[in-house]
C-alpha cells in the first residue's frame, strides 16, 4: 500500500464524499451514483481510483457490484481507520464539506427507505409459507433464547453466520461478536437482510453471497460457524459441515439450529427439504466425522416437531493428525 497512491487517490471532493459514504453502510455503485447525483461510469471511475489505493472493497453479488470501506489488516498501520478519523474530523470543521456529507446523508435514508420496502415486498409474497413452518416448532423467540443460553460462556469472536436468510442472527449476535459475515445463496434473501442489517456499523456485518458447499474464505478465518434452519436444505450434511470445519480455526465452535428427526413428508414437497430433521446419533456422527467435538444437545420439544442446538467444538490439529 503506497502512501502516494492514498494521497492521490484522496485528492478528489468527490472521492472524499464517497470515502463518508462508505463509512456508514455498505453501498452498491448505482446507488453511490444516485448519491452523487453523477452517470454510474463517472461514479464507477472515482470507486475504482479508491479501490486500487486499497482504502475500498469490491465484492460482486449477482449482476451488482457492492463496495465497503476497506479495514485495516493485520500487520499494516492502521492507515484506512486513521483516514476515517481525519474525514470525519474534516467534515466538522469544513463547512462546506460537512453540508454536502449532510445532504448526501440524507439521500442515504432515501435508499434506506427503498430497501426497506423492497424486504417487506418480499416477506409479504413468502410470509404465508414462513408461518406455516414456524406453526410447527417452538417459537422464534424461545429457539433465540435457547440458542444465546447454548452460547452464553463463549467469545464469539469473528463469527459466520450460514444461510443467514433474513439477518436475525446476524442482527441477534452482533454486539457479542468482533466481526460477523453473513453468507446467503439466494440475492433475494441477502437484499432482505441488507435491510434488516444496515443500522449496523460496516466494520461490524459484512453481507457475501456464497454457498454452502464452497465457502469463498481462506482455511480457519472464524471462531464461530452458525447454522440456524439451514442444514435440512443440505444434499450432504457432511459436505457443508467439512467446509464449515474448514474455515473455523482450532478451538473454535459450531452451533446448529436445526429439526429433531420427523416424518413430516410434505416439507420435502411444498419447502425442498432435502433432509426431515436429524437424530442426536446422526448429528453427533456427522459433526465427529468433521473434527468437531459435541456437546450435548438441547432440546425444545413444546411444538409438533422438535428442534435442537447441537454446540461442537473445533479439534486441535495436533489432535486431529494423531487421533
Amino acid at each position: 500500500m503506497r502512501t502516494e497512491t492514498i494521497f492521490r487517490a484522496l485528492a478528489d471532493p468527490t472521492r472524499l464524499r464517497i470515502m463518508r459514504l462508505l463509512g456508514s453502510m455498505e453501498l452498491a455503485v448505482g446507488e453511490v451514483a444516485q448519491v452523487l447525483g453523477q452517470s454510474q461510469p463517472r461514479a464507477s471511475r472515482h470507486v475504482g481510483i479508491l479501490c486500487d489505493a486499497g482504502l475500498a472493497e469490491r465484492r460482486r453479488e449477482g449482476s451488482w457490484i457492492f463496495l465497503r470501506a476497506a479495514s485495516d489488516s493485520r500487520g499494516d498501520p492502521a492507515i484506512r481507520s486513521e483516514i476515517a478519523r481525519l474525514l470525519a474530523l474534516l467534515e466538522s470543521t469544513d463547512t462546506a464539506f460537512g453540508e454536502q456529507c449532510e445532504a448526501d446523508r440524507q439521500k442515504l435514508a432515501a435508499i434506506r427507505d427503498a430497501r426497506q420496502a423492497e424486504a417487506q415486498e418480499y416477506f409479504a409474497e413468502h410470509a404465508h409459507d414462513w408461518d406455516e413452518v414456524r406453526r410447527l416448532h417452538s417459537s422464534d423467540e424461545q429457539i433465540e433464547q435457547a440458542l444465546a443460553k447454548a452460547l452464553k460462556d463463549i467469545s464469539l469472536g469473528r463469527v459466520l453466520d450460514i444461510g443467514t436468510g433474513t439477518g436475525r442472527m446476524a442482527e441477534l449476535f452482533a454486539e457479542k461478536a468482533d466481526h460477523i459475515v453473513a453468507l446467503d445463496k439466494s440475492l433475494a434473501m441477502l437484499r432482505v437482510a441488507r435491510a434488516k442489517l444496515q443500522h449496523l456499523p460496516t466494520e461490524r456485518v459484512e453481507l457475501v453471497q456464497g454457498d454452502f458447499t464452497s465457502l469463498p474464505f481462506a482455511a480457519a478465518r472464524f471462531d464461530t460457524v452458525l447454522f440456524h434452519q439451514v442444514l435440512h436444505f443440505a444434499d450432504s450434511p457432511a459436505a457443508a459441515l467439512a467446509e464449515a470445519a474448514r474455515v473455523t480455526r482450532s478451538g473454535g465452535r459450531i452451533a446448529i439450529v436445526d429439526f429433531a428427526a420427523h416424518q413430516r413428508e410434505e416439507l420435502r414437497e411444498k419447502y425442498a427439504h432435502a433432509r426431515l430433521g436429524f437424530a442426536d446419533a446422526h448429528m453427533n456422527d456427522l459433526l465427529e466425522e468433521s473434527d468437531f467435538e459435541p456437546r450435548p444437545p438441547v432440546s425444545l420439544d413444546d411444538g409438533e416437531i422438535g428442534i435442537k442446538i447441537w454446540v461442537a467444538e473445533r479439534r486441535p490439529h495436533a489432535e486431529r493428525m494423531t487421533g
